[in-house]
């Protein structure tokens, strides 16, 4: 790269820098022709359960060019949400880390308009458009091609410097950029299978596959009716999420906490007791989840929870 190229990919670093993200790297939209097989595979076999949107729209999830007209260039950034305290009642039912704080949806959508507010007026004039799981791209695809990590066997995209407790944002504008030297990341796995041997469940069917239909996460979030029987009392006391395939990756022992503030916990999260819990009232609820990603499940679907986990 010419020096003013790799002044801009510097810019653009800082930028996401400051903004509070753990990574930064971009490349050229194009086909993911080598992802295609596996995700078809995937949704051949019923894997992803009730989630019938994984099936629509499978030519954007492998072409993000048809998401967006004009589209040329895909920024990848990662956000950490690894919190520096967790809930202190051993006995109380297990809320996901990601879910302590507001929705992330918001916050790292958010970050990506800055991101591109910033491009848009300090680099060159472009229209882009910011994705945070809100439409069909296959996120850890294109962050294993820019770079900033390997599909470990629980599926997770895995960082050698920051592990894997972090969001995937995308930004995808309709102008080149110079594009950073990529380093494709070998996988880092080995014969370790601790995420596999943990899973109480057995949802990580094999090496980086997962049948989210056995996933504690899939159960407790995006599952509508009735929980599978055929998986009581295997929950581990999960009621919103899971992060035990995460909790005994070794690569996990180099997550350090966030520092952002919109993912701090409500002041009485982590103090709720097993009882608290068990006897929380709508007023409550929506006093510790009015922005918190545990909307999505609502009330009733956190009480189907912690009935379930109750016949467990």
């Amino acid at each position: 790269m010419t020096p003013d190229q790799n002044e801009t990919v510097r810019k653009i670093k800082e930028k996401a820098s400051s903004l509070g993200l753990l990574a930064c790297d971009w490349l050229p939209v194009t086909y993911l022709n080598t992802e295609k097989d596996y995700f078809d595979a995937w949704i051949n076999n019923g894997m992803n359960g009730e989630m019938e949107y994984m099936s629509r729209n499978t030519d954007k999830r492998l072409d993000p060019r048809l998401l967006f007209e004009g589209a040329k260039t895909i920024l990848i950034v990662l956000q950490n949400y690894y919190p520096d305290k967790v809930q202190e009642d051993k006995n109380a039912p297990v809320l996901s880390k990601y879910a302590y704080g507001t929705d992330y949806h918001f916050v790292l959508k958010d970050k990506l308009r800055q991101l591109h507010t910033f491009i848009r007026e300090e680099i060159e004039p472009c229209t882009g458009r910011p994705f945070v799981d809100s439409a069909p791209v296959l996120e850890r695809a294109w962050a294993n091609r820019a770079g900033l990590g390997w599909i470990g066997k629980n599926s997770n995209l895995i960082s050698l410097e920051h592990g894997s407790f972090f969001f995937i944002g995308e930004l995808i504008i309709d102008i080149e950029l110079p594009y950073p030297e990529l380093k494709p990341v070998h996988d880092h796995c080995g014969k370790c299978t601790k995420c596999i041997d943990a899973c109480p469940t057995k949802a990580i069917v094999a090496e980086r596959v997962v049948d989210a239909r056995k996933c504690i996460s899939y159960q407790t979030i995006e599952l509508r009716g009735e929980l599978d029987e055929q998986l009581s009392g295997q929950f581990e006391n999960r009621v919103f999420g899971c992060d035990i395939c995460q909790d005994v990756c070794p690569w996990n022992l180099k997550s350090q906490p966030h520092n952002e503030t919109n993912f701090q916990p409500h002041p009485k999260l982590l103090q709720l007791s097993k009882n608290d819990w068990e006897t929380m009232d709508k007023p409550l609820f929506n006093e510790l989840f009015r922005n918190s990603a545990v909307k999505r499940t609502g009330f009733n679907g956190l009480q189907r929870n912690l009935k379930f986990l109750g016949n467990g």
